[in-house]
């Protein structure tokens, strides 16, 4: 189908059935804020927005990926960070060379076989943050800053890599802030919204930024971050990038109007653009299953910029991000679950532990998570109180269990099964002895349950 320049002809495309089988990304934030690599602990930012007071937020900022904005503030924990450790003359943009320097020492074949061994589907890489710098050589350069780019060509690279590893490649862009051309602090809430670039300088500039990356790299999802200036053109943009791509996907933060901006106090889920293939609530989830595809997007710790000042403490444990990850898919989400690598591209060792022991869950369970589309409901328990999460793909209906049963029999409420119908342990072999009681479903379990954050049941004969 060639897409008309409007937004009333790109209305028409839908997510592609790839990016609903996909259910795992890996985002991947990383550039000169790489080099310190310092924020404070903040917590999750869901949290503090839901609690509804930001006021501090943006002064004790927990994603380092805002090191630049933080260090505006005198009074910041990042500002004495950064004079004790560099001393209050050394500038944001003197990181370049450090970048530059350890960027010699990224192999992207390394970095793309480890998300390949994670199981991940996709890749979003941040190609320009909010501090304007591009993680490839532009025909488009800053025209505020001089060489204020990656002297390798990450972007380019690592598409390569991901590709030959056999992922799809997607390109994170800041379409609203460019601290290259605003550099007001933003202290609160509402100054985020009131300091994206509206000039026609920086429209013209970033178009020609989304058509270049569109032309050069084919990035199978254009993730756009924190709004998009108001006179820019979207049904042309849009246009461009499905006839280029078509089975390529959108994502929902291209928002124009300033009214549709949020306000704290309410779930973390950025206001719609226009149009959009997916929405992207941020260190949040729904509660129910959505008839409109969504992708959580969150790190593993509470930054997404690598932060040094994380420890296992900050980073989720491996039963919570399994858990976590199944409950977005039985709600007709995707995990995008962040890294923040080392300036040189290495993965912290932390970050990459979580990684490895979710690829590792998915290598015996995936069954139950690839492929697969929500169930006429998500949630379940167990008489035993063990809550349970369904997905379904065909005939086979999974179910999830949440943790490892005490009992060698777990009995599923309300889950009524063909009686036909035959129950696999994923990731052990031979059929698990069943029987209805009433309108519950008990399930004897093998006597040597492997250890498992969850266990996924494959319940197969279902047939709707």
């Amino acid at each position: 189908m060639l897409y008309e320049p409007t937004l009333e002809s790109v209305s028409a495309h839908q997510a592609p059935d790839w990016y609903h089988d996909a259910k795992l990304g890996i985002f991947i934030h990383w550039g000169l804020y790489s080099v310190p690599a310092w924020a404070p602990h903040g917590g999750d930012i869901g949290e503090v927005f839901q609690r509804g007071d930001m006021s501090q937020w943006f002064r004790h900022n927990s994603y380092a990926e805002w090191y630049m904005n933080t260090l505006r503030f005198d009074d910041s924990p990042t500002r004495a960070w950064h004079n004790k450790q560099y001393g209050a003359n050394f500038s944001y943009d003197d990181f370049a060379p450090g970048f530059n320097s350890a960027l010699k020492r990224w192999q992207p074949a390394e970095m793309a076989d480890l998300f390949s061994e994670v199981n991940a589907r996709y890749v979003v890489l941040t190609s320009k943050h909010h501090d304007g710098f591009c993680l490839w050589k532009s025909d488009f350069p800053c025209p505020h800053k001089s060489d204020y780019h990656s002297q390798r060509d990450v972007v380019g690279e690592l598409t390569d890599a991901v590709r030959a590893a056999g992922l799809r490649m997607g390109i994170y862009y800041s379409g609203g802030l460019d601290w290259a051309f605003n550099d007001q602090p933003i202290a609160d809430l509402p100054d985020v919204w009131r300091t994206i670039v509206e000039t026609p300088e920086f429209v013209d500039y970033s178009i020609a930024h989304w058509k270049e990356l569109i032309d050069r790299y084919q990035p199978s999802l254009m993730w756009n971050d924190i709004g998009y200036p108001q006179a820019a053109d979207l049904g042309e943009l849009f246009a461009y990038y499905y006839n280029a791509v078509p089975e390529g996907v959108i994502n929902d933060r291209f928002t124009q109007r300033r009214d549709r901006m949020p306000q704290a106090g309410k779930e973390l889920i950025s206001p719609r653009g226009p149009h959009h293939d997916f929405v992207t609530p941020e260190y949040a989830q729904f509660d129910d299953i959505q008839p409109e595809k969504w992708e959580s997007c969150r790190g593993i710790g509470h930054s997404f910029g690598y932060n040094r000042n994380e420890g296992d403490d900050q980073l989720l444990p491996e039963s919570e991000l399994v858990h976590m990850f199944v409950d977005i898919v039985s709600k007709n989400g995707n995990l995008l679950l962040n890294v923040g690598p080392m300036a040189d591209g290495s993965i912290p060792q932390n970050q990459a532990d979580r990684l490895r022991a979710l690829g590792s869950w998915l290598d015996r369970n995936g069954a139950a998570i690839f492929d697969t589309r929500p169930w006429q409901r998500a949630d379940g328990q167990t008489t035993q109180g063990l809550a349970v999460r369904f997905t379904q793909n065909g005939d086979a209906l999974y179910a999830t269990l949440l943790g490892s049963p005490a009992e060698s029999e777990i009995v599923i409420e309300g889950l009524d099964a063909p009686s036909d119908a035959s129950i696999q342990l994923l990731g052990k072999t031979g059929d698990l002895t069943w029987r209805q009681v009433g309108s519950d479903l008990a399930v004897s379990l093998p006597n040597d349950l492997p250890a498992s954050p969850a266990h996924a049941l494959q319940i197969t004969g279902w047939g709707g």
